[in-house]
């Protein structure tokens, strides 16, 4: 029986979806439950300074063998989930999958994914086509549970110091904002928070939000000429002002994109929720520009302070730092090629924990997990890929 497999399996069914209407840390509570369960874990594996601050953040590390002289490298995996769909995981197996439309449970199909053929016979794990299956990140933290336990094994190759940390909300951007990093104690860190087996990934999206308020006028339809400013139409305005080709669905690479992640509204009062990201930081400002300017026009139009805008900058592009040691990013390299596997180096289209971290003086870049689709229903992950997860980051923290 697969160990990484089995944490897995335990810890995707722990309700760990974030909330960013919520202001506290961790934003909810089964990231809390989770962490309690990270504890014990760990705690029964032998790291015995596993501990959960009052935040939800879990820390813990391994000592040195062999050479108390090495880097000590930090290891990274976010708790929670996205809210993109629910978060109640129910985890289905697929024994050895047969490369044909995959069913699941509440009929939702799996089929047209250019990687599908590549895991003909593999055992998968997937949805029940009800939730997020929790990939992103939960295969990253049973991975990093396992690598602890494979290094405090008797015969666990020599290695410096190996901290680990495990991280609430960042699926809502929050994952680094208490991050204790001088008491984490690591040199440098590899966050384990990527898709397919193999990414190497240290170029990410800047990044903000973006609120965009809309005061109508209500009156009565029937006596509404020339009088009525319907909010929600106005906020639909506003939608349209934004240029269409420039939306997820129609970028890819280093294209960045204008995401609405939310809408809500009445002939009185309307909102629209955005993300903003590009990889090229003057790309995400002239972004920003273009909603200050779409706020503008309206309010020319309808009258000042109609349409108001709250702008926040999220995380910025970790390459900034990150390429500035290059010597972390050949040991990923070597990691992967050592285990077979070839390194995937590309921008992320998103971000991770690392990205800032990375700008808090922990250089961080990002590793596979071995799963696909994130934050969707149609999320999965090959458990042959969760067990070469493992032997990479052994072989990442041995001194060989």
């Amino acid at each position: 029986m697969s160990i990484v497999r089995e944490r897995f399996l335990r810890y995707a069914q722990v309700e760990t979806t974030s909330c960013e209407a919520n202001e506290c840390c961790p934003s909810t509570p089964g990231q809390k439950v989770l962490g309690e369960m990270l504890v014990r874990d760990l705690q029964a594996l032998g790291v015995k300074d596993a501990r959960m601050d009052e935040h939800g953040y879990v820390y813990g590390s391994v000592p040195a063998k062999g050479a108390v002289s090495a880097p000590a490298i930090g290891l990274i995996a976010h708790m929670d989930t996205s809210d993109a769909v629910p978060g109640a995981t129910r985890p289905q197996i697929i024994p050895s999958y047969d490369g044909s439309v995959i069913r699941l449970e509440n009929g939702v199909e799996i089929s047209g994914f250019d990687f599908l053929s590549g895991l003909k016979g593999q055992e998968l794990i997937v949805t029940s086509g009800d939730s997020v299956l929790g990939a992103d990140d939960k295969a990253g933290v049973a991975e990093i549970v396992t690598l602890c336990e494979r290094l405090l094994a008797p015969d666990a190759p020599d290695h410096g110091k190996i901290c680990v940390g495990f991280t609430p909300d960042e699926e809502i951007g929050r994952g680094a904002d208490l991050f204790d990093v001088k008491g984490f104690g690591a040199d440098y860190a590899y966050t384990v928070d990527g898709g397919a087996l193999g990414e190497l990934e240290y170029e990410c999206f800047n990044a903000a939000s973006c609120r965009v308020g809309v005061k109508g006028v209500s009156i009565h339809p029937g006596d509404a000429k020339n009088r009525m400013i319907n909010a929600s139409l106005v906020a639909m305005e506003f939608a349209r002002m934004l240029p269409p080709w420039e939306r997820p669905e129609h970028t890819e690479g280093y294209e960045g994109f204008y995401h609405l992640t939310g809408m809500s509204g009445n002939e009185e009062a309307a909102e629209l929720r955005y993300i903003l990201r590009d990889h090229d930081a003057g790309k995400l400002e002239e972004k920003k520009a273009a909603v200050l300017a779409a706020r503008d026009w309206l309010n020319r139009r309808y009258g000042e302070g109609t349409v108001t805008v709250d702008l926040r900058d999220s995380y910025r592009n970790m390459k900034e730092i990150v390429e500035q040691y290059p010597e972390i990013l050949e040991r990923a390299k070597k990691a992967f090629l050592d285990n077979g596997v070839e390194p995937l180096v590309q921008p992320i289209r998103g971000g991770t924990d690392g990205a800032r971290l990375s700008f808090m003086g922990l250089p961080c870049p990002n590793l596979s997990t071995g799963g696909y689709n994130f934050h969707g229903r149609k999320e999965l992950i090959p458990v042959p890929a969760l067990e070469k997860m493992v032997d990479v980051l052994v072989s990442l923290v041995s001194l060989n």
